[in-house]
């Protein structure tokens, strides 16, 4: 009976050796990436309609969602308004006063005259009645201020004709060009907020996930849709400083897919070191702990397009 003993005993050691070889973690082991890409809006609003869903495909340009800001509307009235008013102050500016304008002012300054003139015949009037002590001293300086205002009256008309006349001065009409332009730019950012109510795919991309659905309020900047970008696979492997050396940018590389067995020809584009604390996330690291850790960045260079790949999946070096 001992030496069928032995024999099972051994089979049971063997078998159980296979068993702790195959559940080993291999030093070349990585994962499946993709670029990833969030998408966030620059106004708040509500969302009115989402035109896709989590896991669809989509092109650059497609629309992903539209927002509802009433604000927008309100603003672009107030804009197209402002826009009218500094237009028209530009025109006059150019063109000048109407006839009707000019005829205007002439009556106006018609009549100060005629006043002036009654105020100068008044003063003379009460001037000779004040020698002879008729009047007193301040019914004579009532009437010489209402000469004086008069005067100025007159001579404010005169001024505001001949400025009419002559048209605006150069700086009036900058000043009129400024509120036009001002109120163009107005517009202008009205319309750029308008075209942010559409939330627009800047890539290729696969949506997986949405954050917010019809009828919740989206923040300005709060990521709405995450995702990943079309065609930006590449492997991710972690080395440590001891083997770091067998690896150079540029160099090329066969991978396996453990599961498919499907095989991708690679290379290494990039070597960056990880950051400090990276060292000590694993329970069971296959490397010392003071051992500086790297990260392989690998892009396939043959044609993947017949493979499926899932983020975050196993790849190996062969």
């Amino acid at each position: 009976m001992k030496p069928y003993t032995h024999i099972l005993l051994g089979a049971f050691a063997l078998l159980s050796l296979n068993a702790c070889k195959n559940d080993q973690i291999t030093a070349n082991r990585g994962q499946v990436k993709f670029e990833t890409i969030a998408i966030s809006s620059k106004i708040g609003g509500r969302i009115e309609k989402i035109y896709v869903e989590e896991g669809q495909n989509v092109k650059k340009g497609d629309t992903l969602a539209l927002m509802n800001v009433p604000e927008v509307n309100a603003k672009l009235t107030q804009a197209e308004g402002a826009i009218t008013a500094a237009q028209g102050q530009l025109n006059l500016a150019f063109n000048g006063a109407t006839i009707e304008q000019l005829n205007q002012i002439e009556g106006q300054l018609n009549s100060g005259k005629a006043q002036l003139e009654f105020a100068q015949e008044s003063y003379n009037r009460l001037q000779n009645m004040y020698q002879d002590s008729l009047v007193s001293q301040q019914q004579f300086d009532e009437v010489r201020m209402k000469l004086n205002m008069a005067k100025a009256q007159v001579k404010a008309l005169e001024a505001k004709r001949d400025e009419v006349k002559k048209g605006a001065r150069s700086e009036q009409i900058a000043q009129a060009q400024g509120q036009l332009d001002r109120a163009v730019g107005a517009k202008e950012e009205v319309m750029s907020a308008s075209d942010e109510q559409y939330m627009i795919a800047p890539a290729d991309m696969s949506v997986e996930t949405i954050s917010l659905e019809v009828g919740e309020l989206l923040t300005p900047g709060f990521t709405m849709f995450n995702g990943y970008k079309t065609n930006s696979l590449y492997f991710r492997f972690t080395i440590p400083e001891s083997k770091i050396y067998d690896f150079k940018v540029g160099q090329q590389l066969t991978l396996v897919n453990p599961y498919t067995k499907d095989e991708t020809s690679a290379k290494i584009v990039a070597i960056k070191q990880m950051a400090q604390y990276a060292d000590i996330t694993s329970t069971s690291p296959l490397y010392n702990l003071s051992e500086s850790i790297y990260e392989l960045k690998v892009v396939p260079t043959s044609d993947v397009s017949k493979q499926q790949f899932y983020t975050n999946a196993t790849i190996l070096i062969k």
